[in-house]
């Protein structure tokens, strides 16, 4: 017996971007693993990659998500 039950039917007004096979749809119609969401909207999920891009700039820049430097000691 299965711990959690698998969702096959989508709900109305929920909006994903299927990264797969690039189309947005509405519920979600494939795998957790190819998709992106749920958005509000239909043209949210639209823009579920340039939303990617964007905030994986800002994480790259963000000082706060940057690892130690190498070499493990202490430089001051």
């Amino acid at each position: 017996m299965a711990l959690f039950k698998r969702r096959t039917e989508g709900k109305p007004g929920e909006w994903y971007y299927c990264l797969k096979h690039g189309t947005v749809e509405e519920g979600p119609e494939c795998r957790a693993a190819d998709r992106f969401g749920p958005y509000g909207t239909r043209e949210e999920a639209s823009h579920a990659m340039e939303t990617a891009r964007e905030r994986n700039l800002e994480w790259e820049t963000d000082p706060k998500w940057h690892d130690a430097p190498k070499g493990g000691g202490d430089t001051s």
